[in-house]
């Protein structure tokens, strides 16, 4: 009975595709299906698919069915227009050029796509606007709370915010306070507001 070969660190895996197309993987020792190579092809992992009697490498064929499959499933890719592009070029005298350019055009456009999502984490982690874009409502109205408590404006804005509130209450609700003495609060908070304006002009100067 003839042993399995085992793969090298580093080689791609074997796929042994039998006579009644189950597939067999022979680093894990077990049968799988069309779908877990799809999966295996999206994370990268290098496999080479032979016919089990012959050894004849079929990895082409099989991919190409993954294909048909994924765009018949209803999860269409490919427009079209491109296929029917594609269709014209065999046969064509360029047809010997398309499968590097495709393949260039491919890693290209991978490799662009991964420096961008890369660009986009980066900015995210390493500025502090972008982390706070990503952080609920909650958190930001926190961020924007705890902001004004630390201003030194922080005192006259409550007051004036609670002035507003009993300004908007209803009648029933609001304290009985006469005109005279809203009026004076008013000039007191004008006051702080003034003397406040002085301390910063003294700063700037």
């Amino acid at each position: 009975m003839a042993k399995t070969k085992h793969n090298k660190p580093g080689d791609p895996i074997t796929i042994k595709k039998y006579a009644n197309r189950r597939l067999y993987n022979t680093q894990t020792s077990s049968y799988i299906t069309l779908d877990f190579l799809a999966e295996m092809t999206r994370n990268d992992q290098d496999f080479v698919v032979v016919d089990a009697k012959t050894g004849e490498d079929i990895t082409h064929n099989v991919l190409t069915q993954i294909i048909v499959d994924e765009e018949s499933s209803g999860k269409q890719m490919l427009p079209v227009k491109f296929l029917r592009q594609l269709i014209s070029m065999y046969g064509n005298s360029m047809q010997s050029l398309m499968p590097s350019y495709l393949e260039a055009s491919m890693d290209n456009f991978r490799k662009n796509q991964k420096q961008f999502q890369e660009a986009v984490e980066g900015a995210l982690n390493k500025n502090p606007l972008g982390q706070m874009a990503v952080k609920n409502q909650k958190q930001f109205q926190e961020a924007v709370e705890n902001a004004l408590k630390a201003s030194p404006l922080a005192g006259v804005f409550e007051k004036a915010l609670s002035l507003g509130q009993n300004d908007s209450a209803e009648p029933d609700d609001a304290p009985e306070e006469t005109q005279s003495e809203k009026d004076a609060e008013i000039m007191a908070l004008k006051k702080q507001l003034a003397d406040i304006q002085s301390k910063i002009d003294k700063l700037d100067s």
